[in-house]
């Protein structure tokens, strides 16, 4: 991708990019801070830090992200800086305003409730910047680097960062906030996934049915949907015969049955969730014949 066309782009997403930060900065200081959490990434490495040197965990993670940034820049190029840059500023900056906003304020000291509101927080908070194109820098970047210059899966590599990060605090938190910490974990992956996938997940049919014209045609007349057909063979008999391929709607499923039954009661269908589909009709605009 050509750098200007990066830079476009990242200004495009800056809107998403600021609020994702900002939404971190907030479930870290009203949830994970009060509750002596432990993390994973670059704020759990701010948090070691801040215990034994009592440097400002929005302090530290703006050198740390300053540094990895160069880093990215120099191995990863500089269209990867032109998604990486916002967020190296806004999350420090968004930490600092929150602790100036709410000071010493604490909403609860249950420790489960701030394990929990932590983890949807940060899951949503980082979801938001990615799904607009960016990164959330820091730690994200050694194993983007240890993939390119050694071939080290990027999702290895960050695992294991966390779990060396989670521990080092090990050695300066009571057992049990070690095993929330974890469990904040499980809980901010969870939502991560949830939220990438978030809008983007359509139902796919495949239909074999020795009536495949009539379904293939009431499927494009009656729910405005494209199918293609298939050469198939039967395990059994090795009958020639179609199967219909479609991706529709995940609200238009039922819909979808009722007009096929309809048609065939005893054909064979399979219904899948697919969790991204692009092309026309989706992601573009269709177009009539």
């Amino acid at each position: 991708m050509p750098v200007k066309n990066s830079w476009s782009q990242a200004l495009r997403s800056l809107p998403a990019v600021v609020l994702g930060n900002f939404l971190y900065a907030l479930a870290v200081k009203l949830f994970l801070l009060p509750a002596d959490l432990v993390t994973g990434g670059t704020t759990g490495i701010a948090l070691a830090v801040n215990h034994w040197t009592g440097i400002p965990v929005s302090g530290f993670v703006l050198i740390f992200n300053v540094l990895m940034l160069a880093v990215g820049f120099g191995i990863l190029g500089k269209a990867f800086a032109a998604t990486t840059l916002a967020s190296t500023f806004l999350y420090p900056a968004s930490l600092e305003l929150c602790e100036r906003l709410f000071g010493d304020l604490v909403l609860t000291e249950d420790i489960l409730l701030c394990t929990v509101f932590s983890g949807f927080g940060i899951g949503i908070a980082l979801g938001i910047v990615l799904r607009a194109g960016a990164s959330t820098g820091g730690m994200d970047i050694p194993p983007l680097v240890l993939q390119k210059l050694f071939r080290i899966p990027v999702s290895g590599s960050m695992y294991a960062f966390d779990f060396l990060i989670l521990l080092v605090q090990a050695t300066i938190r009571p057992a049990e906030n070690i095993l929330y910490g974890i469990l904040l974990v499980i809980i901010y992956t969870l939502v991560l996934d949830k939220m990438l996938l978030m809008g983007n997940t359509r139902t796919e049919l495949k239909i074999i049915s020795r009536k495949s014209s009539e379904i293939s045609r009431a499927i494009q007349s009656q729910m405005d949907r494209g199918v293609t057909l298939l050469e198939a063979e039967g395990g059994h008999l090795h009958g020639e015969t179609k199967l219909i391929l479609s991706v529709i709607s995940n609200r238009e499923l039922v819909k979808a049955e009722k007009i096929i039954h309809a048609i065939d009661p005893e054909c064979f269908m399979v219904v899948s969730r697919v969790s991204e589909v692009r092309g026309r009709g989706f992601s573009m605009n269709k177009k009539y014949r």
